[in-house]
């Protein structure tokens, strides 16, 4: 069996298992060129698309669903979308399942700005790569049309959005301990906060969290976190499944809103969370801290894939909004939010002093700062969890990844939720 027809049985079998529906091919309008953006809710946001149609001259069309979904209509529907956004984890499915094409890196107008966190790997050179899917091994079009890392002229993305990813927890129930110190995946399986965990509902993201978790408490071992093997993943779920029948996971989220919802409600204290749900609770006064792990985050890359169907005026309104997303305001509404962009020189005289002191250089705020919303998001002298852009970036232990057990490991995933 091909490559292509194992992600495209794949995704069928994502589809199954999450209800999901495919939607009506999109209409085209008459006049200005249209563009099909589809995504996650940590980047399709309404601000944005008002900005870029009003500085493009475009007509954007988001559809924002949860990560699992996401990735399982673009794998099946290359038609339904001009340009894809979500983690570098995809872009090996989607490249496998001819559902992407290749960008043309001559046409990226701030390239060259672009710093070494996807160029090379790491952004200093005594940093942790991490292990997985490191985006750089995943950026170049090689001459035998697999990706690598040896630099071409052909990207399988454009680099922009990332972070690395923890787990918050509600100060008013957990007493706030030391980052890099104190704080451990393992919290995740402790037995103390039985019942009120929340666990990210997508087999590569959620299932490294709780391996994470799980070889902190030292109930598994891995040879390689990126890279688990079948054996490894039955022992690993054979000790999730014991946790989940005494009832220690409250619930599976699939996007940030539902996230919030989870930690606002107070049906948990504890769970995998992504920066914009941190931020959006702390901006309702719930006391959430996003932890500093001691064993290393979880890595990510946001990636804005071009559709293999994409052609005409929409490819060339697809190239206008990616170099848009690199012009430097995109960049700097994304970090009220705790993102980082991949050329952040240019976002900094978007920024004020205050607000480029807090996000990227990790110092304590010199004023209350505003989140996405233009709500308060950070007290004046409050610090960001791990400092600094370049340290937080140092402390990756794994990226999310589609490891070589891939399908495997959808299947024990899907089998351990529905259970």
């Amino acid at each position: 069996m091909t490559q292509a027809k194992l992600s495209r049985r794949t995704a069928l079998q994502w589809l199954g298992a999450t209800g999901a529906s495919l939607c009506a091919p999109w209409v085209h309008t008459q006049g200005k060129p249209v563009v099909k953006v589809l995504g996650t809710h940590v980047t399709l946001q309404e601000t944005l698309r008002q900005q870029a149609m009003q500085d493009l001259g475009i007509e954007l069309r988001f559809e924002a669903r949860g990560s699992a979904a996401v990735l399982q209509k673009a794998s099946m529907q290359p038609e339904a979308f001009d340009l894809y956004e979500q983690w570098s984890n995809s872009v090996p499915v989607l490249w496998r399942s001819g559902a992407i094409q290749g960008i043309d890196k001559r046409q990226l107008r701030y390239w060259d700005e672009i710093n070494d966190l996807t160029k090379t790997g790491r952004l200093s050179p005594d940093a942790n790569i991490g292990a997985g899917d490191a985006p750089y091994r995943l950026l170049h079009v090689q001459a035998n049309q697999q990706l690598g890392s040896q630099h071409s002229n052909t990207l399988s993305f454009l680099p922009y959005v990332h972070n690395v990813d923890s787990f918050g927890y509600n100060t008013d129930h957990i007493a706030a301990a030391e980052p890099y110190v104190e704080e451990s995946w393992g919290w995740l399986l402790d037995s103390q906060h039985q019942g009120k965990v929340g666990i990210v509902n997508a087999p590569t993201i959620g299932l490294f969290d709780l391996a994470l978790a799980a070889q902190a408490k030292g109930l598994a071992q891995f040879n390689d976190i990126g890279n688990i093997t079948r054996d490894e993943l039955d022992a690993l779920f054979n000790v999730l499944y014991e946790f989940k029948r005494r009832g220690h996971f409250s619930g599976y989220w699939t996007s940030v809103p539902e996230s919030v919802e989870f930690m606002a409600s107070g049906r948990v204290t504890l769970e995998s969370m992504f920066s914009p749900a941190v931020t959006q609770l702390n901006s309702r006064n719930v006391p959430v801290v996003y932890a500093a792990p001691k064993e290393g985050y979880r890595g990510w890359h946001g990636v804005m894939c071009l559709s293999s169907a994409s052609q005409g005026r929409s490819k060339a309104a697809a190239y206008d909004y990616m170099n848009w997303w690199l012009s430097g305001w995109p960049g700097a509404f994304i970090a009220r939010q705790g993102y980082y962009i991949s050329n952040p020189q240019r976002s900094r005289q978007y920024l004020s002093k205050a607000e480029w002191d807090y996000w990227y250089e990790g110092l304590p705020a010199s004023q209350n700062l505003p989140g996405t919303d233009g709500q308060t998001a950070v007290r004046k002298g409050q610090r960001r969890r791990g400092g600094s852009y370049q340290r937080r970036l140092s402390h990756v232990v794994v990226w999310n990844s589609v490891m070589p057990t891939y399908d495997y490991s959808l299947q024990k995933w899907y089998e351990f939720i529905s259970s």
